[in-house]
């Protein structure tokens, strides 16, 4: 989330996506990878999106559960609990419907709470065995920290650091924790923050703010984690391994669609422009997103942009009512036919859903889906790639078909 962004809203434009990249090694341990990834296998015989368009969908929100500061969901696989972030510290299951009051994790004495801060993204490793979560610390650096699970909660004495970075600002810190169907660890992470990233994080490096890290979490030697031998700058001295993507301003949600693996990053503004930018999955890293040389498709101050800098599959002015772009998930679920491969997303401020059609690297569709959200949060997919709303306000919804006779 952003809090430096003046409130404000929508004037839409679609814009191509980067030229074509070659396809990616899948890593080592994709085998295990595939088998939380299997689920979009069933969605093959679902209608065609050339069938049908964004105008016939019907969406309605079912209240799932009431929380304190929701602000991500993970999923384990073999495991139908939702294990839901708040933004407090603690990580929280909804078993059967109900919520489980002892916490799976509770990390509420150790985080800090300004605006941009506290516990800020969730991720099981794709055997189930680890729980990653993200957090600011008591001083505001982020940490993001490993848990061997016991049952259905974390064995606290199994605790491990596993990345440590600290922040010079308070905001923009992202948050954000995926694996990806090649069974790599994702990290988001801001700018470091304050306005129109002072020290140029976004395009240097040599840092790992403003980017989006690929990593192997487990132990490898005396390191607490291992650099993928196929990362984009792993052989180059003078950029840090770990980077996967750059030139970012604060990713706070990003996904992968379950059924080719394209990354969806919502990517915050700074003052005029918020943005969605798309990675192919067969990409091999690298991408620049122009950060803070464009904001979104448009220049941001004096350095001329350059022929790499990859601008956003859609972006939205802040003219109309929106202010902080939630990303979402391309929708492969059952429920709502009309929508399946739509990207599902929304804007804290404004709160309402939408959804856009992408094909051939253009934006072809757009709709307003209807409900609104309070203060949106994020977004979850469920294990059957039926999508989730949070609010930072408490609530936790379910996006279920309207039929025409519901209110």
């Amino acid at each position: 989330m952003d809090q430096d962004a003046s409130a404000p809203g929508r004037d839409r434009g679609a814009v191509s996506c980067g030229d074509p990249v070659p396809s990616r090694t899948r890593g080592a341990i994709a085998v295990a990878s595939a088998v939380a990834f299997s689920m979009s296998a069933c969605h093959s015989s679902s209608p065609s999106t050339r069938d049908t368009d964004l105008d016939s969908v019907r969406v309605m929100l079912v209240k799932v559960a009431v929380l304190k500061q929701p602000l991500a969901i993970a999923l384990r696989p073999h495991d139908a609990a939702l294990y839901v972030a708040e933004k407090t510290g603690r990580v929280i299951a909804i078993r059967r419907g109900q919520v489980d009051p002892d916490p799976v994790l509770d990390l509420s004495r150790e985080v800090s709470l300004g605006g941009e801060q506290g516990l800020l993204g969730a991720a099981f490793s794709p055997d189930g065995m680890f729980l990653y979560v993200d957090y600011t610390d008591v001083n505001g650096d982020t940490h993001v920290t490993e848990f061997a699970m016991k049952g259905g909660r974390v064995d606290v004495g199994s605790r491990r650091d596993v990345l440590f970075v600290a922040q010079p600002y308070t905001n923009h810190n992202g948050g954000g924790l995926a694996f990806g169907p090649d069974g790599y660890l994702y990290i988001g992470l801001g700018d470091g923050g304050s306005g129109g990233d002072p020290q140029r994080n976004g395009q240097s490096l040599s840092t790992l703010l403003g980017k989006i890290l690929r990593i192997s979490p487990r132990p490898s030697g005396d390191r607490p984690y291992a650099i993928p031998s196929d990362n984009p700058f792993v052989d180059d001295g003078d950029a840090r391994p770990e980077i996967w993507a750059y030139g970012l301003r604060n990713p706070w949600r990003f996904s992968f669609d379950r059924l080719n693996g394209d990354l969806w990053i919502g990517d915050v503004g700074q003052s005029a422009w918020e943005e969605v930018d798309v990675q192919a999955g067969r990409s091999r890293g690298g991408e620049n997103y122009g950060w803070n040389v464009m904001e979104g498709n448009h220049d941001y101050g004096d350095a001329p942009r350059t022929r790499e800098m990859v601008p956003p599959i859609y972006e939205y002015s802040h003219d109309e009512g929106g202010c902080v772009v939630t990303g979402g998930y391309v929708y492969r679920g059952r429920a709502i036919p009309a929508l399946l491969g739509a990207y599902v997303f929304g804007d804290f401020c404004g709160g309402r859903l939408e959804a856009i059609r992408v094909s051939g690297g253009l934006v072809v569709d757009h709709r307003f889906l209807g409900p609104v959200v309070q203060n949106l949060s994020s977004f979850g997919e469920g294990a059957s790639g039926e999508l989730y709303a949070l609010s930072l306000s408490g609530g936790v919804y379910k996006l279920s078909p309207k039929d025409a006779g519901d209110g």
